[in-house]
């Protein structure tokens, strides 16, 4: 993805955030951590348009929350979380996935997707191969930064910067009782709506369609 919006002039950088690093204590890390951790790669940034994927959601809310004025001038939420004060991700998901990531959590302080949960709900446009290399990839996620409440200044329909929702057409990772789009992306008041055809997974499964709407949700 970096890549090819590089290839079309954009500065791009990636963050890995804490808790997800080489070395990092997952079970250990909170969502403060997470947060303060991607606070940090932005240090000195201006003019930042900020991108964030699912969980990434949480992370960039907060983020935004905490950065000096001008850092950030546009956040996009890709199939993201948008939490407003006070609520955990475990707070905007359905019952069953509460109970299956509590039940992880309190184990071994991280969570993970079962195979048939990946495949079937978040790489639904995807071929076997593709999805079992995917899941291959996949490191064991901080629990607590799943569970922790977020500490937010105000909510993000209060951000004083652009604000862009990028909705996943086959997007199944949540049920048509929950959805991403617009139970999440209305608690962004204004926003840009930008959509396309795929999965949650379009980073793998469609990646130059992406980059396109990336841009398209990220133009001034």
């Amino acid at each position: 993805m970096a890549d090819l919006l590089r290839a079309e002039g954009h500065e791009v950088t990636c963050p890995t955030i804490a808790g997800n690093r080489p070395g990092d204590d997952a079970a250990a890390t909170t969502l403060d951590d997470a947060i303060n951790s991607l606070v940090e790669h932005l240090d000195g940034m201006k003019d930042v348009v900020l991108l964030g994927h699912s969980w990434g959601g949480m992370i960039i809310t907060g983020a935004y929350d905490r950065v000096p004025a001008g850092t950030v001038r546009r956040l996009i939420y890709y199939s993201a979380f948008v939490p407003n004060p006070g609520e955990s991700l475990l707070d905007l998901v359905p019952p069953h996935y509460v109970e299956m990531f509590n039940q992880m959590g309190q184990a071994t302080g991280t969570t993970t997707f079962p195979f048939p949960i990946l495949r079937e709900a978040f790489m639904n446009d995807a071929d076997l191969a593709t999805a079992e290399k995917h899941s291959a990839d996949l490191v064991p996620h901080p629990y607590r930064t799943m569970a922790d409440k977020i500490e937010l200044s105000k909510p993000p329909a209060a951000f004083e910067c652009g604000k862009s929702f990028l909705h996943m057409q086959e997007d199944v990772s949540l049920p048509a009782s929950y959805p991403w789009h617009p139970r999440l992306s209305e608690k962004l008041g204004l926003f840009r709506f930008v959509s396309m055809p795929g999965s949650h997974s379009t980073f793998v499964t469609n990646p130059e369609l992406l980059a396109k709407k990336i841009v398209e949700a990220g133009r001034d």
